[in-house]
This record gives C-alpha cells, structure tokens and sequence, in this order.
C-alpha cells in the first residue's frame, strides 16, 4: 500500500522511497501548495534546486524535480537498474551551457567525481510529479555516475536548436542508492554541513568512503507487461506514435524499415539488418547482427525482426508470435516491433515458455525516439521522410 505523507506532516517528515508527498489543500495552483519547499526548504519552483551557495560551491544537498513528459529533455528512471538520466536546466536558447545555475552544480559535481574528491559532493533527492495537484513521489538518493559508465559518458552536453538558434544543455547520469528511507535526523544533519554521520545510511557511507555503488534495484514480478504498460500515457506520447502509424497504415511493409530503424536508435550493438522477401505472402522479413565485445576483438549474433504496425487497440496475437518463435534459430533472438501491443496470451507464452524474444510496444518505440531527440510530431515526420530517401 502508497504510504501518503499530509502537508502538515510535511516539516517533520522522512523521505520514503516512493511514499506520495501531498500538496497544500487550497486548489488554486498557489506555489505555497508546492510540498518540496515544505520538506526541504529548498525552493517551490523549477526542476533543479538546492541548499547552499553556488559560490565556492557550498551546497549541503540538491533537489531534483521531474515530470517525466518533457518531450524535448525525457528524463528517465531505469528502477529496475537503478540508472536516472537527467536533463540540466538549461532548455531554452539564448544561454550559454553554464548560465544556469543547475548547470554549474552539475558541472561541479561531475568534475569532483571524475577527481574522486566525492566527499565534497552532496546527495541529491529526486522527485517526481504526483498524481492531482502540487502531489510529489519521492524517487531516492542519488549520487552522479553509474556503474559502467565511463567518466566520458556520465555527463554530457547535448546540442538542440529552438527557433532556429543552437544552445546546449547537460545530459547527466545518476544512480539511485540503495537508501529505503532518509531519515529526518540525517536530512538535519547534512543541513548542518554532516552528511557522514553514524546513522546516515550504509550505501551512502560506502559510495563516499569507497566509491562503490550500491543501485536501488528491483526485479520483475510479473515477467510480461499489461496492456496499458505497453501503450503510451500521455497525449505528446500518443501523437509521436501516431506520426509512425499514420504514414505506414497503408504501407505495412515500409514499416519494417522503420521498425529495424528504431531497434538501432535503441541500441548502437544493432550494427545491420537485411529486408529480404522470404514468403510468397510478400511478407517482408528483417535479420540482422548485434555485436559482443570490442571493436577489435567482437562476435556477431543473429536475429529475426518480425514489424505489425497495427492500430492502438489491435493487438499482436498469438499466431504472429509463433511465426517469429519458427523463424528464430540456434544462437539467435527475435525482436518483436509493433506500434500497438502485445496480447497478454501471446507475451505470457513468450516470458513462460523463455523464447529469447525482445518485444517494442507502442511505449517502448515513443520513450526510444524521445531518448534520440525526436520529441515532437515535427522531428519524428521529418524523420520517417529522411527513411525513404
């Protein structure tokens, strides 16, 4: 069961790792509703805050704040690895990459990472947008880094261009510690220039002693995804996948282009693919190698794509399964893309039955172009165009 703190609670309360944090109750959008100052006493306002002073840098502990629906800088929480990738706050043109004050914590942050001086790094506490009003969801204590991403990659600045002006912005990478609850008395302590105490949790002491992450992560329960799991949420989400939709609705076959597109968007490993007519249907077929290992020293595996750009409520079924499970052979996996979803009989047979089987619902292909900087219904037509060139 939600555990849900009141807003009168709200001063002496504890951060409870995905415990709803409600707003003030007068219903008229005031910013005094806004429960995080109330916890934290750090600002009301804007996606990054803080305690402390950017001079010198001086800051006890940071805050940061997302919707999860910015299609133009799509944070993401990866709760089943632990991995939170967070845009800086500077989104809109006419500043410079550091103009922000977010942008120099970041960057501040970062480079004491990357010098191993983490004790002079604060924690962060991650929020997100709760379900009515000025409501937030306590998402955890994260640090900046994640195992296996090197120093390179963990903080990077991104180029986007609005109203045809170019500007940048940070693109970070942080890990969720394994931390349940953060106790008041910590939270009092670190404001009081501690974070080291004897009580504070055991995963924080260990990345800042040692440097070792200790990820907050969870395992799947059920092992396939609900209908509504699958399908995107939001309206900005559902007109990105109709673009996809309504340009290959009486193209089906020029779909599996796109979808063998995609599952490279997804992931750099998907090094090729091959459309070969195999049936007398005029079925299309797509195969293709992903590759293990280095540059220099690599295999490559096969697999099989199987592309049903179907209608929102038109499920893939069961008999569209069995078709890619005949086709995967020895050493090989399948990949599944549909702009719909899959039939809960269908992906119970897959998951239960353990066909090495990736599925792409209508979800997963919104959040991948959002990932690649495709996050309006402008970018993502103009890139299906950019396809049949």
């Amino acid at each position: 069961m939600t555990r849900i703190i009141v807003f009168d609670a709200l001063l002496k309360a504890d951060l409870y790792i995905d415990a709803i944090y409600k707003g003030g109750g007068s219903h008229t959008g005031q910013i005094t509703d806004e429960p995080i100052n109330r916890l934290l006493s750090c600002g009301n306002v804007g996606g990054f805050r803080y305690v402390g002073s950017t001079k010198n840098f001086n800051i006890k502990f940071a805050v940061l704040y997302t919707t999860f629906q910015d299609l133009n800088w799509p944070d993401q929480l990866n709760k089943y690895s632990g991995q939170l990738t967070y845009f800086g706050d500077n989104k809109v043109s006419g500043r410079q990459l550091h103009d922000t004050k977010g942008n120099q914590v970041l960057s501040y942050c970062f480079n004491e990472l990357h010098l191993g001086k983490r004790e002079k790094i604060p924690p962060f506490f991650v929020f997100s947008k709760g379900m009515e009003g000025h409501d937030v969801i306590f998402l955890g204590v994260a640090v900046p880094g994640a195992p296996g991403i090197p120093s390179t990659e963990d903080l990077v600045a991104v180029w986007k261009t609005r109203s045809g002006e170019r500007f940048q912005n940070y693109r970070s990478v942080f890990t969720i510690l394994d931390i349940p609850t953060a106790p008041r008395s910590w939270i009092n302590s670190i404001n009081n220039g501690n974070s080291l105490i004897d009580t504070c949790p055991a995963a924080w002491k260990k990345w800042v002693n040692d440097g070792i992450y200790q990820p907050l992560q969870t395992e799947r329960i059920v092992q396939y995804r609900s209908k509504e799991e699958q399908l995107p949420e939001s309206k900005d989400d559902l007109n990105l996948l109709d673009s996809i939709f309504l340009h290959y609705r009486n193209n089906p076959f020029g779909f599996e282009k796109c979808a063998a597109e995609l599952v490279k968007m997804m992931d750099k490993s998907f090094i090729s693919y091959d459309l070969t007519r195999y049936y007398v249907d005029g079925g299309r077929d797509a195969t293709g190698k992903f590759s293990i290992g280095t540059e220099n020293n690599s295999i490559y595996v096969d697999y099989a794509l199987e592309a049903k750009c179907y209608a929102i409520n038109n499920a893939v079924g069961v008999k569209e399964v069995s078709r890619l499970i005949s086709r995967i052979r020895h050493r090989q996996f399948g990949i599944l893309v549909t702009t719909s979803y899959v039939h809960r009989q269908a992906y119970k047979e897959i998951s239960e039955d353990g066909h090495p089987i990736i599925i792409l619902s209508a979800r997963d292909l919104v959040e991948i172009l959002k990932r690649n900087g495709y996050g309006t219904d402008n970018t993502v037509k103009q890139w299906l165009v950019s396809l049949e060139k």
